[in-house]
């Protein structure tokens, strides 16, 4: 009868943490944390996922194209002679092949730039015509659904990968990618402004997010081009596919979508339209320098290799680590937005612009650089402007969500990851033809130019800052603070008393369009 006491007792232990761990998740401090990391992962998955065929591409297209045969199979380089089978793609016009750790093959065809180009463009297009619908999907569906189909649909898009044998079902699992991220990204992001919705807690919450962003995208090459030299093809996307299905079970434990109380918040608010958030002149600004700032970095990765080997006879290991040390740059300025958003809150305008002037001038200088480490330092001087309007601009796109529309952040957020899409489409494409009918210097001289001229059109948002944000119904109600999931949807503020006589908002520069926005809630 002894050995029977224990294994009685396993349930019941089992029980007593089974609560515990309830009990956990029902704190919402907690909880948010929680969810602030499930959305941290997906969005490093979706980065690792995005830059870790870069070492692994030109291999499934080269072998997609040209089928060896028993007799003569291509050989693929190897680290002792990958320098003297490197090809100047420059010679070709369409020459868009990403630049980080990328081993070029032997006597590569034409085509096969043009292939690669594609390749690498097609997940942003896609995800840039997905965009305006998967935003009204999320303000309709709250976020953690959208966040688990998107994470549902990345876990097949890796699985996609790690079995492709040709190129179209490369390009199939590329573009489902852009679909995945188009509801990951988007509802992530959506969700940390909602859980946080007071600052300085959502400019750190955001600013965390953005450096798993640029962590996912500095880890990914390398570690893409170790396993797929050491553990086979499709051993880095099995890995990645692992992650995803374990952070969508985690999602799934911690905010339970299809539980009662997830099926009882159909009843929620309406958001604002996509399309009249495009309108709002503010949020216009907004999303022109998240596209201006981020063309620069799309348009330099597929063609620096090219121009590095031509101007510094770069070897492929120094083309590769190029980006490397420009991680350190980009989470010092998040970090630095961060603290002084905190302090200074009414000045995220001025730390957008700055960093706008920082990308324009690192971007002039690049063709200037004759050696590797001026370059160094013109890239890590481009990804920490980069971190500056990023980690500035995010939140503000949320503040103008609360205090001029509903607090509902899909559709706003689906603008942000538009603006993104825009410049990642293109670069991949058009870039190669540039440097191929200007030249490298004109290429990077007039993005610099463009981010400097776009800095002080920033000056429209300066007041945005002083805004004030209405009370929630809740905080009118209860005297409490918004819990998130919705529950921070703000009202519109009533008149200010006779007593004050006072306008409730600073004038601003697009003050006309506050009419507009009180007729159309009117109507509705």
């Amino acid at each position: 009868m002894e050995p029977e006491a224990p294994a009685g007792q396993a349930p019941a232990a089992a029980s007593k943490l089974s609560e515990a761990v309830g009990a956990a998740l029902q704190d919402p401090r907690r909880q948010r944390r929680l969810v602030l990391v499930i959305v941290c992962v997906a969005l490093f998955l979706d980065n690792m996922l995005y830059m870790v065929i870069v070492p692994i591409v030109p291999y499934y297209v080269h072998a997609a194209s040209e089928k060896p045969t028993p007799t003569s199979s291509p050989t693929p380089p190897t680290p002792t002679n990958a320098s003297a089978v490197t090809v100047n793609t420059s010679e070709s016009p369409t020459a868009a092949m990403p630049a980080k750790s990328i081993v070029k093959l032997q006597h590569p065809r034409d085509n096969e730039d043009v292939k690669i180009g594609v390749l690498f463009a097609s997940k942003a297009i896609l995800q840039l015509l997905v965009n305006p619908l998967s935003g009204t999907f999320i303000d309709r569906m709250s976020y953690d659904l959208p966040l688990l189909l998107g994470l549902g649909v990345l876990f097949s898009s890796t699985v996609m990968f790690a079995f492709a044998e040709d190129y179209a079902t490369l390009f199939a699992a590329r573009s489902l990618q852009g679909l995945g991220s188009a509801f990951a990204d988007t509802s992530g992001i959506a969700m940390i402004a909602d859980k946080y919705p007071e600052e300085p807690e959502r400019s750190r919450a955001l600013g965390l997010a953005l450096a798993f962003i640029s962590f996912g995208s500095l880890v990914a090459p390398p570690f893409g081009g170790f396993l797929h030299e050491f553990a086979g093809k499709s051993a880095p996307f099995l890995v990645l596919a692992a992650v995803s299905l374990f952070d969508a079970l985690l999602l799934l434990v911690v905010a339970k979508p299809f539980s009662a109380a997830a099926r009882a918040r159909a009843n929620l608010p309406v958001g604002t339209p996509i399309h009249r958030l495009m309108l709002d002149p503010y949020i216009a600004v907004v999303a022109g320098a998240l596209t201006t700032c981020n063309i620069p970095l799309a348009f330099l990765e597929p063609t620096i290799a090219t121009w590095m080997e031509r101007t510094m006879a770069a070897s492929e290991w120094e083309a590769g680590i190029a980006w490397l040390p420009a991680f350190v740059p980009h989470v010092l300025g998040v970090y630095l937005t961060v603290r002084l958003a905190a302090r200074y809150p009414h000045l995220q305008w001025l730390y957008g612009a700055f960093g706008l002037a920082v990308i324009g001038a690192s971007s002039c200088l690049v063709p200037a650089c004759r050696s590797f480490a001026p370059l160094v330092i013109s890239l890590c001087g481009l990804c920490f402007g980069i971190a500056l309007v990023d980690t500035a601009l995010l939140p503000t796109l949320a503040f103008l969500v609360d205090v001029r529309h509903v607090s509902v952040y899909g559709s706003v957020y689906a603008i942000a990851d538009i603006s993104y899409c825009v410049a990642y489409a293109l670069g991949p494409i058009v870039a190669g033809h540039i440097v191929h009918s200007l030249g490298f210097a004109q290429l990077s001289l007039g993005m610099g130019l463009a981010n400097l001229l776009y800095a002080p059109v920033l000056l429209l948002l300066r007041n945005v800052g002083l805004l004030k944000r209405s009370r929630s119904e809740r905080d009118v109600l209860l005297d409490e603070p918004p819990q998130g999931l919705y529950d921070a949807v703000r009202l519109r503020e009533r008149p200010m008393s006779e007593r004050d006589g006072a306008p409730r908002n600073p004038p601003g520069p697009f003050d006309a369009c506050e009419e507009d926005d009180y007729d159309y809630y009117t109507r509705s």
